[in-house]
């Protein structure tokens, strides 16, 4: 009896054990047959996304960059296809190695080990560099042949910039370069940073900074199917990149050139600019360099070269590079005069060769100076005491007001970056400017030398052409520009760059004319007779010489007694034909002397050029002028037949 109730107990509790583990089987089964549910069923695309983005790799196609010409159709930027040898360093058994071995293959050069090195530092690991461009057929058949023995090495056919005017323009044109730290900031700031996948190169200076988002396009992108190894085994599709825009610009090739030519590698800047529209002819930035040394990244050798030469080519001299304007100034002077009141054309001074001013002297050019000298004469002679006189009698106020007006002391908007504000002197500015209290009062002395050119004044080239612009243009301001259209390659689509008038200035025609008379008869006979003798247009000019250091009390400048880069500055600003004015240009030659001497010069070549189509044999000779005391009795004798 008790062995039977035994065995029920043991059979109740087999049982019972039997059911636990049952039941523990099958909430196995259904905890699988749920996950199994969940991922197969409810995560199915997600799972079957990842599973297809292993398989298919999206790659970014760039764009073919937008061509740069000039107003006649001359290509100054364009693109063309080559093939390249590119490393993978995180795919790669022995990054030396691996170059040591295609260094057997195809050359190798210490400047491409260098600028691979540069790119590795800037790059992510699994980005291809280059370490070869531009490869030959044949050096891309003999790399073909070891193709095997190199993981994480391929040949690529990459589109490159070219400028195939080499150094013309290039200042203005500016060129392309690899993508750093900042320029990625940059596009990501912008909002085109999807655009810029897989794009490697951007615009630095220049128009190919200024209008990067026009010359850049549309990048596209293929699907493709890849291994487990991560290498592509087809295309899938394909969505085509849209080209860049093209450019179109008012700049013409043949007057840069000349322009450039007329310099013969002195330093110094122009800029020619048409009153009518505001649209720029040329713009010169002397000495210059060769854009196509950056655009492969530029060999250390070449850029210690152009980085620490004296004469300092990187720099655009004609947008950033402010100087005292000199005598260049006068008409703008004489202008403002006759605009707020302080003098009519006929008003006349006696000179005699100084202005008193407190305890100090101010001497004029001519020792006893110019006699009688009315405003005309004033311009054509140049005389200093006329301006000393003139700026006390204005007031620093006044004038800053007035060439504020005109577009001194600020930027034109040109569409370049880099450009410079340049030096209006006020008291305001003045205070700004310092930080001693003793430093930031503006003294009475101080407004003299300013209505000369000198003081504190300080403009580009690109100012002066801008303001005398607006004076011919009657007070209608325009914005410098470069560019005269935008073509979009696929659709054929032109845009135009309306040249809008920015703002009005209140000049009255008959003082504008006085002053254009004024600055012809320089040209007639003054200052500019000699350089432009046997012309075949009327022109209208003013030469101007700004110090470059100030002279102790009593001690005579004598230019071959002055080292190099201590003598003055040569200036002349002009236009043509006097009627109707097509081209007005500022020039500044540094160190050059005589207004008349080195930069009057260059202006004859260029509106010779311009006007006629005469072309220059070589750069602009300097004019053996006489010493200036000389120069401006020769004017004074002249002027008295002519009156």
């Amino acid at each position: 009896m008790n062995d039977f109730h035994h065995s029920e107990q043991d059979s109740d509790r087999f049982r019972n054990r039997l059911v636990i583990a049952g039941s523990f089987v099958l909430l196995c089964f259904a905890l699988l047959f749920g996950r199994f549910f969940y991922l197969q069923v409810l995560q199915h695309e997600y799972y079957a996304t990842r599973a297809e983005s292993n398989r298919i790799s999206l790659v970014p196609v760039m764009p073919n960059r937008g061509n740069i010409e000039d107003r006649n159709g001359v290509i100054l930027a364009r693109n063309y296809s080559a093939f390249t040898l590119e490393i993978t360093p995180s795919k790669t058994l022995g990054l030396e190695e691996t170059i040591d071995q295609l260094g057997e293959i195809v050359e190798i050069q210490l400047k491409d080990r260098r600028r691979f090195k540069r790119l590795l530092e800037e790059s992510k690991n699994f980005e291809s560099i280059p370490i070869r461009t531009r490869l030959t057929d044949e050096e891309v058949a003999r790399f073909a042949a070891h193709r095997y023995r190199f993981p994480g090495v391929e040949v690529k056919a990459r589109l490159f910039r070219q400028y195939p005017e080499n150094s013309l323009a290039a200042h203005a044109i500016g060129y392309i370069s690899r993508i750093n730290t900042k320029d990625k900031e940059m596009i990501e700031a912008s909002g085109h940073g999807a655009n810029y996948k897989g794009t490697e190169h951007i615009g630095k200076i220049g128009l190919e900074a200024h209008y990067e988002f026009e010359l850049h396009g549309t990048a596209g992108y293929e699907q493709v199917e890849v291994d487990a190894g991560g290498r592509a085994v087809r295309v899938l599709s394909q969505t085509p990149p849209t080209p860049g825009n093209n450019l179109k610009l008012t700049l013409d090739a043949e007057l840069q050139r000349v322009a450039e030519q007329a310099f013969g590698g002195r330093r110094g800047s122009l800029a020619a600019i048409d009153p009518s529209n505001g649209a720029v002819l040329a713009l010169v930035s002397s000495p210059a360099f060769d854009p196509n040394l950056f655009v492969d990244g530029i060999r250390f050798d070449d850029w210690d070269e152009l980085n620490n030469h004296p004469d300092k080519p990187l720099l655009n001299r004609a947008i950033y590079s402010t100087y005292p304007p000199g005598s260049t100034f006068k008409p703008l002077m004489a202008l403002g005069a006759l605009t707020t009141g302080k003098r009519t054309p006929g008003q006349a001074i006696a000179d005699p060769g100084f202005f008193n001013f407190g305890n100090r002297r101010f001497m004029d050019d001519k020792v006893g100076g110019h006699g009688m000298v009315d405003m005309h004469k004033s311009i054509v002679v140049s005389c200093n005491t006329y301006y000393y006189v003139l700026a006390n009698d204005m007031g620093i106020d006044n004038i800053a007001r007035f060439m504020g007006d005109l577009g001194l002391g600020r930027r034109t908007e040109i569409d370049i970056p880099g450009e410079a504000t340049g030096i209006l002197p006020s008291p305001e500015w003045k205070q700004r400017r310092f930080k001693k209290r003793e430093q930031q009062k503006w003294y009475p002395g101080e407004t003299i030398s300013i209505g000369i050119g000198q003081g504190y004044n300080a403009y580009s080239t690109l100012h002066m052409a801008h303001a005398l612009a607006n004076v011919l243009n009657y007070g209608q301001v325009f914005r410098p520009h470069l560019v005269h259209s935008i073509t979009n390659p696929t659709t054929g689509e032109v845009r135009m760059v309306e040249p809008q008038p920015i703002r009005q200035i209140a000049l009255k025609r008959e003082h504008v004319d006085v002053i254009k008379r004024g600055m012809a008869g320089v040209v007639k006979e003054g200052t500019g007779a000699r350089v432009f003798a046997g012309a075949a247009y009327d022109s209208g000019g003013k030469t101007g010489t700004a110090q470059v250091f100030s002279l102790k009390s009593g001690q005579k400048y004598v230019a071959g007694q002055v080292r190099e880069r201590l003598r003055d500055h040569s200036w002349y600003v002009a236009f043509a034909p006097v009627d109707n004015p097509k081209i007005v240009v500022a020039v500044m030659v540094e160190n050059g002397g005589f207004g008349a001497q080195s930069a009057a010069p260059i202006t004859r070549q260029l509106f010779d050029y311009h006007l006629t189509g005469k072309r220059p044999g070589g750069p602009a000779p300097e004019v053996d002028s006489p010493d200036e005391e000389e120069a401006i009795d020769l004017i004074q004798e002249s002027t008295d037949e002519a009156h």
